[in-house]
């Protein structure tokens, strides 16, 4: 496998710090421009951060690659496995003939192990969304987040049998590390083209509709099967919002694929 080389923009980041602080050593008047540059480089750094479908930071997948987009798109589920809601998502899909991929959490897949093996049975795949989905992970210093995406890796290839190929960071937020980290491992970031938002709306037409508007070939969307809303009847969100978005795709004459091998 080559190796990947780090984002130009990092390059320009790393070359900025760097030259700050010779700047300082050589000429220590000019501190105020040295800091201003530093600043504003940090908050194009957040910037990136902060927005899942850059890719600013490294390679982010957000479209399935052209050549095998076809008439297919990638339905992928976050937060799983849950007891409750998986195995229900499993059979929406079966019943559409619809294949996805479902990026797990470490610490759940190790707590449901017979839903990981559920899900490769159906013909999905099975990725890695770090081991405890923690809302600080876009603060993790590196050894922490190495840790993190090991933990997963760890659970789910032997949970799965089969080495998870992508990554997709909690919430989508990443810091600079992130890319360096992942490229080290064979991984590859995924994002997404759109998504439902169903962790927040309890309106499943609502969900549904962010999916469906600008539907076509090539999009990557996501969906929970883990932490998703419940709608007024204490329903999950997902469980109403699904059937409506397989619905419009067959409309359309579309079909989900689960990601395939990264070259």
């Amino acid at each position: 496998m080559a190796a990947r080389r780090p984002a130009p923009f990092l390059l320009f980041s790393a070359a900025v710090h760097l030259g700050g602080l010779a700047a300082l050593v050589t000429a220590p008047a000019h501190w105020r421009l040295v800091l201003g540059l530093v600043v504003a480089d940090q908050a194009l750094l957040l910037a990136a951060s902060l927005r899942p479908r850059s890719a600013l930071l490294g390679p982010n997948l957000t479209r399935l690659p052209r050549p095998v987009a076809g008439d297919e798109l990638a339905l992928t589920f976050d937060d799983g496995p849950d007891p409750e809601v998986t195995p229900q998502v499993l059979d929406q899909l079966e019943q559409a003939g619809a294949a996805a991929t479902f990026f797990c959490v470490g610490r759940r897949a190790r707590a449901h192990p017979e839903l990981i093996e559920e899900i490769t049975r159906r013909g999905h795949r099975v990725e890695n969304h770090s081991f405890r989905h923690s809302k600080l992970f876009f603060f993790y210093p590196p050894r922490l987040l190495a840790r993190e995406i090991d933990r997963g890796q760890e659970v789910l290839e032997r949970l799965s049998r089969c080495r998870p190929r992508y990554f997709r960071a909690p919430a989508g937020i990443r810091g600079p590390w992130l890319d360096l980290l992942l490229a080290r491992r064979g991984l590859h970031l995924v994002s997404w083209t759109r998504r439902g938002f169903d962790t927040l709306d309890r309106d499943p037409s609502r969900v549904a509709g962010r999916l469906v508007r600008d539907l076509s070939a090539g999009n990557v969307l996501v969906l929970h099967d883990g932490d998703c809303a419940r709608d007024r009847g204490g329903r999950p969100v997902v469980l109403e919002a699904l059937p409506r978005l397989l619905e419009a795709m067959a409309a359309r004459g579309l079909r989900s694929a689960a990601l395939p091998d990264p070259e």
